[in-house]
């Protein structure tokens, strides 16, 4: 399989970012930031969360480069999915951080809730969480993006790098194991 000279070209940068080559590294940012950071910003929906994720991606990126090896793919998609995993880390995050808050803001707010609610809206919720961690982390990301990002099969599967077939799969394969494991709760 030939190689495009794009990918030829990133291979070379990539090979001598290994080496800790700044100028590189600077050469690989200025050619690759705009394309990784529209990957952030599609999935974060949020332009300092994507400019956070970019950041760590080129991180990994330079700490990481000499792991590259073409049977991992191009390595366009390479340093693509380094962003897309980062950018969903983040956001895995920081939904954690929200909820915790999230419960200071009720308790503030002053409408004290029906404690019976209350109790059965976290038992919920906790048995749930508990369900999409057993999911694998295809099926959890799918499922997030599709039902909390609003995110289309096709949006998926572009944002995924995964073909349309395969993100399809792990969604109706996904809520089948959530419908089992919440069942098995009750």
């Amino acid at each position: 399989m030939a190689l495009e000279t794009g990918e030829d070209e990133l291979m070379a940068l990539l090979a001598r970012v290994a080496q800790h080559d700044r100028n590189a590294f600077r050469t690989l940012y200025g050619q690759m930031a705009g394309r990784m950071f529209g990957v952030c910003q599609k999935l974060a929906g949020q332009p300092e969360l994507a400019e956070e994720a970019l950041q760590d991606a080129f991180i990994r990126i330079w700490h990481h480069a000499s792991e590259y090896h073409s049977e991992r793919g191009t390595p366009l998609n390479w340093m693509l999915t380094i962003a897309r995993y980062r950018t969903l880390d983040l956001m895995r995050a920081r939904k954690v951080r929200q909820t915790s808050g999230d419960e200071m803001l009720e308790t503030v707010a002053g409408d004290t809730p029906d404690p019976l609610d209350a109790s059965l809206q976290a038992a919920g919720a906790a048995a749930l969480s508990g369900c999409l961690e057993e999911l694998s982390e295809s099926q959890r990301d799918s499922i997030l993006l599709s039902y909390y990002r609003g995110f289309t099969h096709d949006e998926l599967s572009t944002a995924l790098s995964t073909p349309i077939g395969t993100v399809k799969s792990w969604i109706r394969r996904g809520l089948m194991a959530l419908k089992r494991c919440l069942e098995g709760l009750q």
